[in-house]
């Protein structure tokens, strides 16, 4: 499906610490870099996480929740529990199981478990709740449906437009001129990947006077691809394949182990397509397909719980939302790893250049997804 690309640039958006990532920075930032230093938690203190459907083992944002509730663990010296969904029909009796084993503090990793973590929370008002990607608004009046959840969002837009603006010049130097996003499910935190994606490629046609076009979605009808759900399997693969028989040369395939079907994809039909990460610097995290990653959109999971962990073990838990910026490093955008000496000409000035128009706010990030 060809979706046709709005040329009125609605905003930009980008990542936090690009200006490191520039001068070589090629890993994900360590739980431990940000944050006040671990004191002495609370008696009785319990932490505890549990899982959207991808699994601990997902090389994005799972993983990178569970990375940063294990360095809050060691960090405290104190023992939590950390429970895995294989399906949606886990979540709720999950969080059950997490109640009656007596946690003090529960982390859910992600927008699907909202419903049944503030029907939890207002079950359990002693207890406090954190949820990633979601501000627990199930009734859209502008407030957290529970008073004892604290929303950790990422404006992901902002490293996404990043993100998309090397894709256009990386495609428009190969002589291509398309580019391809698809998601899993159609969600917020999958869609503000999408948006950004959109409108760095816009930025870049509207400085360049390039023509490089979109596949797989649009922002002003918010219509595209999706797979349904963050699996990796031939409905992904199909999917990704769908972008690539369009002649897509970069790919940002968003929701994720949907990577590993769109780098089955690229690996069968031998082009020479390359793909965005997700959530994660994934030519770090899954060194099986570095060959084929670009550059990673990441979002500091880790280090958001695991500074609301340290918080809550003090006692002095905060259910003021945490959104992550390219300002205070919540995003960015990864190395470009082995590909940096094949980047265009100038192309990492004018990232460094775009980022800080951003944080200084000379440039405004619209995307109707960004919480």
């Amino acid at each position: 499906m060809t979706l046709s690309t709005p040329q009125k640039l609605v905003g930009i958006t980008a990542a936090a610490g690009l200006l490191v990532a520039l001068a070589g920075c090629g890993s994900a930032p360590e739980a431990s870099s940000t944050g006040d230093a671990a004191g002495e938690a609370v008696d009785g203190f319990t932490p505890c996480l549990i899982s959207d459907e991808g699994g601990w083992n997902d090389k994005s944002f799972n993983q990178s929740a569970k990375a940063g509730m294990d360095a809050a663990l060691e960090e405290l010296g104190v023992e939590g529990i950390e429970l895995e969904s294989t399906t949606p029909n886990d979540y709720a009796p999950n969080l059950e199981q997490l109640v009656a084993e007596g946690c003090t503090f529960i982390v859910s990793v992600g927008f699907n478990l909202s419903a049944a973590t503030v029907a939890s929370a207002l079950a359990n008002p002693e207890i406090d709740y954190a949820i990633i990607d979601d501000l627990a608004d199930n009734d859209f009046d502008g407030e957290t449906d529970a008073p004892n959840i604290k929303p950790l969002v990422f404006n992901t837009a902002e490293a996404a437009y990043l993100g998309g603006y090397a894709a256009a010049a990386w495609s428009e130097q190969s002589g291509v001129n398309k580019v391809g996003t698809f998601g899993g499910m159609q969600i917020p935190s999958v869609a503000v990947f999408m948006d950004g994606f959109q409108l760095g490629v816009e930025k870049y046609n509207e400085d360049k006077g390039g023509s490089v076009e979109v596949l797989g979605w649009d922002m002003g009808t918010e219509e595209g691809l999706f797979t349904g759900g963050f699996a990796a399997n031939d409905t992904a693969k199909q999917t990704a394949q769908n972008l690539l028989d369009q002649g897509a040369d970069v790919i940002l395939p968003v929701g994720g182990p949907v990577y590993q079907s769109a780098a089955a994809a690229i690996t069968d039909g031998g082009t020479d397509t390359l793909m965005l990460g997700v959530d994660t610097d994934l030519a770090v995290a899954d060194e099986t397909v570095a060959d084929l990653v670009l550059v990673s959109i990441m979002k500091a999971i880790d280090v958001a719980v695991r500074d609301a962990t340290i918080e809550a073990a003090g006692g002095d838990f905060e259910v003021e939302p945490y959104v992550g910026t390219l300002e205070n490093e919540g995003v960015k955008l990864s190395s470009f790893h082995d590909f940096e000496s094949q980047l265009p000409e100038g192309l990492a000035d004018e990232l460094t250049a775009l980022q800080e128009s951003i944080v200084s706010g000379d440039i405004t990030v619209e995307s109707p997804n960004s919480p």
